[in-house]
C-alpha cells in the first residue's frame, strides 16, 4: 500500500483557497455509492499485461470498506475494463495502436476482451449478490459512451461517489474528474487506491483535492457517512 500523504505545500494551498481541507463534513449513505475500478486480473494478477503490484495490497482494505458500507446501505458498483476487437481493429484503436508495443498488444487485447480471463473481478475481492457490475471501455467510467455508470447512479438517486481501485492516476482519477464535472460529490479513498509508484499515487490525490473532489482514508469516509441522521441529507 502507498505510504504517502498530500504534501504540506498543497495542504496550505487548499486552505488558502477555500479555508478548509476536506470538502464534506457528512455524506448521506442513501445517496452514496462505492465505485471499485479495475480490480480485475489484467491489472491485479502477477505477470499480467498491465500489472499494478500495489493493487494486491489494497484488496483487504477495499473488502473491509465494502463490508462496512453494505451495512449502511451504500451501493457497491464493480467497474471492470473491457475492449472488443476483431480483424479490423478494436473499439479503442488509438490506445491499442499507439500506447502499447506489438508484443504487449496481443496479450492486452486477449486479457481485456469482454469474455477474457483478465476482465473478471479479482477472485480475492469480496463480491456480494446485491452488488452491481458494469464494464467500461475507456479510462474514465463516466466519459460519454464508456459505460452505463452515470445512468445507474442517477437512477438510484446517487449524488456522492467513493472511488477505489487502480490506477489512482489513470482510471480512478479520470473517473473522478468526470464525476465532479457531472455534479457528483467525489471522494478518493486514499488507502483503497493503487498506482505504479508512490509519486504517481500522490500526484493524483493532490490534483483531485485541489480541483475535483475530496481525499479521505477509509476511517474518514466511515466517519462522514455516520454523521447523517434520518432526517438529514447531503
Amino acid at each position: 500500500m502507498h505510504d504517502v500523504e498530500v504534501r504540506p505545500e498543497i495542504v496550505d494551498r487548499v486552505l488558502a483557497r477555500r479555508g478548509r481541507f476536506h470538502l464534506f463534513d457528512k455524506l448521506d449513505p442513501r445517496k452514496t455509492a462505492l465505485i471499485v475500478i479495475d480490480m480485475q486480473g489484467t491489472f491485479v494478477a502477477p505477470g499480467s499485461p498491465a500489472e499494478v503490484p500495489v493493487a494486491r495490497d489494497i484488496v483487504d482494505n477495499i473488502n473491509r470498506l465494502a463490508k462496512e458500507l453494505r451495512r449502511l446501505d451504500v451501493k457497491i458498483v464493480w467497474v471492470t475494463h473491457a475492449n472488443s476487437h476483431d480483424a479490423t481493429g478494436s473499439d479503442w484503436n488509438v490506445f491499442f495502436n499507439h500506447f502499447v508495443a506489438d508484443d504487449i498488444r496481443e496479450l492486452t487485447i486477449k486479457s481485456l476482451s469482454p469474455d477474457g480471463d483478465g476482465q473478471t473481478v479479482w477472485p480475492e475481492m469480496s463480491v456480494e449478490p446485491g452488488d452491481r457490475h458494469i464494464q467500461k471501455n475507456r479510462y474514465s467510467a463516466l466519459i460519454a459512451g464508456s459505460s452505463q455508470l452515470e445512468r445507474i447512479l442517477r437512477s438510484h438517486g446517487i449524488t456522492n461517489i467513493l472511488i477505489t481501485g487502480t490506477k489512482t492516476d489513470v482510471c480512478c482519477e479520470g473517473t473522478a474528474r468526470d464525476a465532479m464535472m457531472l455534479d457528483f460529490n467525489v471522494v478518493m479513498v486514499s488507502d483503497c487506491l493503487a498506482a505504479l509508484s508512490d509519486d504517481e499515487h500522490r500526484a493524483a490525490l493532490e490534483t483531485v483535492i485541489q480541483n475535483f473532489g475530496d481525499v479521505m482514508t477509509t476511517a474518514e469516509v466511515l466517519s462522514v457517512l455516520s454523521q447523517i441522521s434520518n432526517t438529514e441529507a447531503a
